[in-house]
């Protein structure tokens, strides 16, 4: 079981509020990712589930048992950070097995724990390495390994992806989730890359200042945004977002379009605008199209090359059925 539900929690440091109250339950099983840019509160969150800072109100409950006051080694859940934090002058061996031989296990069940550990993450074959020895991948895997070995009912990941490169980043997003299909343990990862958060995620709780501003699926948030922030926020490139009299004329304050919603040609169209910079990606190309409609660029997702110039005049035509309307708030208008 690896049920965790957030009962009115709430973090100060001193007069100064960084999570008001929230209410948040996290299923078993369920890979979740909070994610928002930096200083929203995100760490300070998985801080309070991790128990590495105290509530200032309300209850951390894990499976149905109130663990506010439980210290972190009781918790049953186990931490990756951002830091591999490895002994440099131990074998990957002897670093995954490290929380068990602190725990007090037999050699024989640390042997088997570390065995297990190193198939599922494929590092069999560089056990008797040390972390130096190895790429900066192998070591975040060593110190994923010493987390599964604790057999936790959830998992906690701080942004462990920070420290790699881009195309490892992209091999590690890939095996933490094949892993999660693998464990089928709950597991919690925090992120400030929305990228991340919309491919791993199975539920994205989307913070700002420390409050939830939207909880739901990939693509419920990406499709229904409950408001301009988490238009704003999720999916790359932005949803472009568009004011004034532009808006008014869908009875709305703001109206929200996707790129790849906005179709670009050089005949008559919605909005006249001129191409400004453009991005080419191979499969797709985007293009940043100044208009008369919006102070801000309006991004256009195109598939393959249209061979447009920059500073060409063209017509951009949004699809009505996928227009997104917000109010004077902000919010979403059904």
């Amino acid at each position: 079981m690896g049920q965790i539900q957030l009962n009115q929690v709430s973090k100060s440091f001193g007069s100064v509020e960084v999570i008001p109250p929230l209410d948040l339950t996290i299923e078993d099983g369920e890979f979740v990712v909070f994610v928002g840019p930096s200083g929203c509160g995100k760490s300070t969150l998985l801080r309070l589930i991790a128990g590495l800072e105290d509530v200032t109100d309300g209850h951390v409950m894990i499976d149905g048992d109130d663990a506010t006051d439980i210290v972190p080694a009781k918790r049953g859940l186990a931490m990756v950070f951002q830091s591999y934090a490895l002994y440099p002058h131990m074998s990957v061996r002897k670093n995954i097995a490290f929380p068990l031989r602190m725990a007090g296990l037999d050699k024989s069940e640390q042997d088997r724990r570390v065995t297990e550990a190193a198939r599922v993450l494929n590092l069999t074959d560089y056990l008797e390495r040390r972390p130096g020895q190895l790429s900066g991948g192998q070591r975040q895997r060593v110190a994923i390994g010493r987390a599964i070995v604790r057999e936790p009912e959830a998992f906690l990941f701080d942004e462990p992806l920070s420290n790699l490169d881009a195309a490892l980043r992209v091999g590690m997003r890939l095996e933490i989730s094949e892993l999660h299909k693998r464990l089928a343990t709950t597991m919690i990862y925090v992120t400030h890359d929305q990228v991340e958060a919309m491919t791993m995620a199975d539920k994205i709780v989307v913070l700002q200042a420390g409050v939830i501003e939207q909880v739901g699926s990939p693509l419920e948030l990406y499709q229904r945004p409950r408001n301009t922030f988490v238009a704003g926020f999720i999916g790359s490139p932005k949803m472009n977002l568009i004011g004034g009299s532009e808006a008014a004329k869908h009875d709305a304050a703001t109206i929200g379009i996707r790129p790849e919603h906005i179709e670009i040609s050089e005949g008559p169209g919605a909005w006249e605008g001129t191409v400004g910079v453009s991005e080419h990606l191979g499969s797709d190309t985007f293009f940043h199209v100044q208009t008369a409609a919006s102070s801000e660029p309006i991004t256009v997702r195109a598939q393959g090359e249209l061979g447009l110039r920059y500073g060409q005049k063209v017509y951009l035509s949004p699809s009505m059925e996928h227009l997104h309307r917000f109010d004077s708030k902000g919010l979403r208008i059904e």
